[in-house]
């Protein structure tokens, strides 16, 4: 089973820069009663990584000002886009990645589809897991829908009321629609709460995916889970061969 944006899109710079938008959009609203500065600038790359990548839209926005000691009201999901309710700070993510999408679209990664190619080979059943609601149709303009035999995604997380990573829910789901258990079955992941659903959820193999190959990523996804880290989908038949029960 493999996460989507980060693993098979190159669509995690565009989340990275999204949430960027958003929340620095919101700092000046966000000064403290006091008068005193408004929080620093999101970090794209770190905060990304530690907050937000891989979570819900509702989910990154809570960690993110949990971690910024940060509070506002919840709001409701009929919100517009703006700053000062958690639902309104979702929206305005959600709007602002829409439009990248729209205007600089997103591309699968090189390795993707002769990985594919090969685990189909190997007779491997593959399912695409994301909570992004995007991720169906970012597949679809990818060409890489019919590369699946499950997909689950954000409008199945909503409809199914299914919790969000680390929580295992997801990757749980996707192996019921592939017919597998988790003893069974492999996760791919590059978000560090990825990998620690991959192993709350008992799966046979949690693979971390670090395309950057940065040391103090490849050890954090070993902290949060990985059973290994690669560098590039290339290496992963070898890593499933190796541990097929």
């Amino acid at each position: 089973m493999f996460d989507t944006d980060g693993v098979l899109l190159a669509s995690a710079v565009r989340h990275a820069a999204a949430w960027k938008e958003t929340f620095d959009g919101c700092r000046a609203g966000w000064r403290p009663p006091d008068a005193g500065e408004p929080p620093l600038p999101f970090d794209a790359v770190r905060e990304y990584r530690d907050l937000v990548d891989g979570r819900s839209r509702l989910d990154g926005v809570r960690t993110f000002l949990a971690a910024r000691r940060m509070e506002l009201p919840p709001g409701s999901p009929q919100d517009p886009p703006g700053c000062t309710t958690v639902y309104a700070v979702a929206a305005r993510k959600e709007a602002i990645f829409s439009r990248m999408v729209r205007t600089e679209g997103v591309e699968a990664f090189d390795d993707v589809r002769p990985v594919l190619r090969r685990l189909h080979a190997m007779s491997v059943r593959c399912a695409a897991v994301s909570a992004s609601r995007h991720a169906r149709s970012l597949l679809r303009a990818a060409d890489l829908s019919s590369c699946f035999d499950a997909l689950v995604d954000g409008r199945d997380v909503d409809a199914l009321a299914l919790p969000g990573k680390p929580d295992p829910a997801l990757f749980l789901e996707a192996a019921d629609r592939l017919g597998t258990g988790p003893a069974h079955t492999a996760v791919v992941e590059d978000a560090l709460v990825g990998v620690e659903a991959g192993r709350r959820g008992h799966f046979a193999l949690v693979v971390g995916l670090c395309r950057e190959d940065d040391p103090q990523t490849a050890q954090a996804l070993i902290a949060h889970g990985a059973h290994l880290v690669i560098t590039g989908l290339d290496s992963l038949p070898a890593a499933l061969h190796g541990h097929r029960p």
